[in-house]
């Protein structure tokens, strides 16, 4: 039995970054702890660390880490346990038309212009809106993990591309772009759902949709994929949601 010091996640460095504005919470300032170096980080040690609060973005590993601030919970779906909603039936039969497959990371110029204007319609302003090809790939295209971009097509034109990364206890939604003109379809809720339905296929429990903050709006979207699961000191505890109060684990 290999003692822990022989154990991947043991053989990596934490490092935390300086101060920097919150991203979603207004006047805040927040700081990342970083795991390194990323050549020792494969899909058996991320997935130890997606449990532990984690995430990537391109070969960059992190948690947040702010001195003042635990807002930000990492959250998941149990997918085995998932009944979709009404309003999520209805958009389910809506993109009913909606084709995925999923491709290797390989470079796809319609990928590219689609992640373009996304990025334009949805973060005009916030920088990535102006990503040359070389920013795309390295944010979408580089991992040392398992992972998948999820190709959705309607009528022949690719309308939605979901980066994935196949862990050992479920999928990570890494990253999502789709058509900004396509807004009644409702294709960031399609793209969860499938996704859910893809962990369920590959018999896989969880679907790990990233951080979910209480006080941010542009996060109460996450909540609606019951039951989900919040990660509270150190424990994976389910998110209970009481009538006319705020959402609070148990």
């Amino acid at each position: 039995m290999s003692s822990p010091s022989e154990l991947p996640i043991y053989r990596l460095r934490f490092y935390l970054t300086a101060p920097y504005a919150c991203s979603y919470l207004p006047g805040r300032t927040a700081r990342s702890q970083v795991a390194a170096p990323a050549g020792l980080i494969d899909t058996v040690t991320y997935s130890e660390l997606v449990r532990l609060g984690f995430r990537r973005s391109g070969q960059h590993v992190y948690r947040p880490r702010c001195d003042a601030c635990r807002a930000c919970m990492p959250m998941r779906v149990r997918v085995h346990d998932h009944a979709p909603s009404r309003s999520q039936r209805r958009c389910l039969k809506r993109n009913a038309d909606v084709t995925m497959r999923l491709r290797p990371l390989q470079y796809d110029e319609a990928h590219y212009r689609l992640y373009r204007r996304y990025q334009a319609a949805r973060h005009a302003g916030g920088g990535m809106d102006q990503d040359d090809r070389e920013q795309f790939r390295a944010f979408l295209l580089l991992s040392r993990v398992d992972s998948a971009l999820a190709e959705f097509t309607l009528d022949g034109e690719v309308v939605m591309v979901a980066l994935i990364d196949r862990l050992l206890d479920g999928l990570s939604a890494v990253y999502t772009f789709y058509e900004p003109g396509l807004e009644r379809r409702g294709l960031g809720v399609y793209g969860v759902l499938s996704q859910i339905r893809l962990a369920r296929d590959m018999g896989l429990p969880y679907l790990y949709v990233g951080y979910w903050i209480a006080a941010c709006t542009k996060m109460a979207y996450k909540r609606v994929y019951r039951p989900v699961e919040v990660l509270v000191d150190g424990h994976w505890r389910e998110l209970e949601e009481p009538d006319g109060a705020m959402a609070r684990c148990r």
